[in-house]
């Protein structure tokens, strides 16, 4: 059975400024983050729908009957001033509905919800991510902090699983996981079940996370889903693609 997955985020757009002696001319590169979760679920029982960040601030859906459509969302470093600041508001000052809202009650009625790390994941570079006391905030497994939440890797950590290894989100991964340079700091919230985290020595944070709230599911992932925090090894792992249609099936396992 084909379950519909609508990856929110993962783009973005960089400007640079080239100087040459006494010239200079300006480029603008625009760039897709997500490319590796794309390849490794081409053609699993997951259709990926992947709206990038700067379609998403206006072609989220606006009611439940837009989110229903899809079984499982994924917020990847896209900010929540991306989904409350739509042109409508923005620049027209109109009123609109608020989709955080609509996100915790797709949640609470049975969607699956996943929050994968990022410069703009949880509160994310300089606090700016604003997802921390936000209604999302409130169907995900952990608390964000109040302030900037990152935490940089550059000598590399491996995941610690937690949980036992036959686990449905740890099924079939066996063996060490390749390194990843980074997280965003979140705590967990009580009930909700930390399946793998990083090692004592940097820190041990929550990397993977899953919790229930009302009819659904909810798993925060506080790393990238491909470069930077994920190291190319992670990328190229076998366990890579496991590990992502293991999270997605048990986000979906109900619908």
């Amino acid at each position: 059975m084909t379950k519909k997955i609508l990856l929110v985020g993962e783009s973005w757009v960089s400007s640079a400024t080239h100087y040459k002696g006494f010239d200079q001319f300006g480029s603008v590169t625009f760039h897709l983050g997500a490319e590796p979760l794309v390849a490794a679920l081409k053609g699993s029982q997951f259709e990926l729908v992947y709206m990038p960040a700067h379609e998403a601030v206006d072609k989220f859906p606006y009611d439940l009957a837009g989110l229903e459509q899809y079984d499982a969302i994924i917020l990847s470093d896209i900010g929540a001033n991306s989904l409350l600041l739509p042109p409508d508001v923005w620049l027209h000052m109109r009123t609109v509905p608020n989709r955080l809202k609509l996100i915790r009650e797709w949640t609470l009625g049975g969607g699956g919800l996943l929050m994968c790390g990022g410069y703009f994941s949880f509160q994310g570079i300089d606090g700016k991510a604003r997802w921390g006391r936000t209604a999302v905030e409130e169907v995900l497994p952990v608390t964000c902090l109040p302030y900037d939440d990152r935490v940089e890797i550059p000598e590399g950590a491996r995941a610690v699983p937690v949980a036992s290894p036959d686990h449905p989100l740890l099924a079939d991964l066996s063996g060490e996981w390749p390194v990843l340079l980074g997280v965003n700091e979140v705590i967990a919230k009580e009930g909700c079940e930390v399946v793998a985290r990083l090692p004592d020595e940097q820190g041990g944070h929550p990397l993977l996370v899953s919790g229930t709230f009302g009819k659904g599911r909810s798993i925060a992932w506080t790393s990238d889903i491909g470069p930077h925090w994920l190291s190319p090894a992670f990328c190229e792992w076998d366990g890579y693609g496991r590990l992502w249609k293991n999270i997605l099936g048990w986000l979906t396992e109900a619908r």
